[in-house]
């Protein structure tokens, strides 16, 4: 009898011990499955998702994002690198002379450029995206403003114009001829010297899923009139790509080496106030406000309104933001639309 009292014991302890070691696994895995983060779900699945551009991928999504001023003078056209951008703001620079700021993320092609000088709207814009800002020249106050804000920058006249970093190149006159070697080492390698960080954790941005409708009333040519005659910038759909094309006054944006179209998967036109601050017509933007904003995607308009969200220019509706289709977005700001018998003027036009 005893030793069957100490075998059932046994028994009991085994089976209690079994229980105990269960029921830890089982805690350990609803803990994996609380603490897993969406970077976490996305390894699983063998992809992350670029934060500018919502597209997947299988590498690594870790680096730092670079923005570069670039020329859009009739001098610098077709420009160089700006298809494979992310994200591109357009805005005007003096008179009715427009400048990209082109955000590089997903994609780095060889160079960049023609780059150019700087303003207060770009590097609040490029640091606000937590982007290393590039630019070639500015104001001694922007210049200052740049330097006394602590935003981290690429200064082109203060490197070699003969590479790594930076090459000026003979086809072109002086200052439309800088380019930004953007997928050479020396960009995070200078970087580092500067004592910049070369990785950045991105909140991504709001987009659309595959089996989503984009909203809206059909419009597949928009047109944005400056000034009542030039620049007219003009957006068109191609039905084949499901994307829109940009033309300058009737020329379209092309890459200069392989002839490239630009293709925008986004045009966000946002409305907001400019104002002149000097005798050189140098403007103030104000890009954080808020206002009407219109949103095209896939041939289709909506008519929203625009915040600056933790820094981001996104379309809200009611309060809410509403998403982009993966893929390159545009960002043009326009004036605000005057009272009568003020001079500056703008025209924004959708066609079927």
């Amino acid at each position: 009898m005893k030793r069957l009292a100490i075998l059932l014991f046994i028994l009991l302890l085994m089976a209690a011990i079994g229980c105990s070691k269960k029921s830890e696994l089982d805690k350990a895995d609803n803990a994996k499955e609380v603490e897993l983060t969406p970077s976490d779900k996305n390894k699983e699945l063998d992809y992350n998702i670029y934060p500018f551009t919502g597209k997947k991928t299988t590498g690594d999504i870790s680096h730092r994002a670079i923005a570069v001023s670039v020329s859009n003078q009739t001098q610098a056209r077709p420009q160089t690198g700006v298809s494979k951008a992310d994200i591109v703001f357009e805005m005007l620079t003096e008179g009715n002379i427009t400048r990209y700021m082109a955000i590089f993320h997903s994609q780095k092609p060889e160079a960049v450029g023609p780059v150019r000088s700087a303003r207060e709207y770009f590097f609040t814009l490029a640091n606000s995206y937590n982007a290393i800002y590039t630019y070639s020249g500015a104001a001694n106050f922007v210049n200052d403003m740049i330097y006394n804000r602590g935003i981290e920058h690429f200064q082109g006249d203060y490197y070699s114009p003969n590479g790594p970093l930076f090459v000026r190149e003979s086809f072109r006159v002086t200052p439309h001829n800088l380019y930004l070697q953007i997928s050479s080492d020396a960009v995070y390698d200078e970087a580092e010297k500067k004592g910049y960080d070369i990785e950045a954790d991105y909140e991504p941005l709001l987009f659309l899923e595959e089996d989503e409708d984009v909203q809206g009333d059909p419009a597949n040519i928009a047109k944005i009139d400056y000034y009542g005659g030039t620049p007219v910038m003009t957006f068109k759909y191609d039905e084949t790509t499901e994307k829109y094309h940009q033309y300058m006054d009737g020329d379209q944006t092309r890459e200069l080496e392989t002839d490239e179209a630009i293709a925008i998967d986004n045009v966000f036109i946002v409305e907001t106030h400019h104002e002149e601050i000097d005798e050189a017509l140098r403007r103030h933007i104000d890009v954080e406000s808020g206002g009407k904003a219109y949103l095209l995607q896939k041939g289709k308009v909506q008519q929203l309104e625009w915040e600056n969200r933790d820094g981001r220019i996104i379309p809200v509706k009611d309060g809410d933001a509403v998403p982009f289709v993966p893929g390159q977005t545009w960002i043009s700001f326009v004036q605000i639309k005057p009272e009568p018998g003020v001079v500056e003027q703008v025209m924004i036009d959708f066609e079927e």
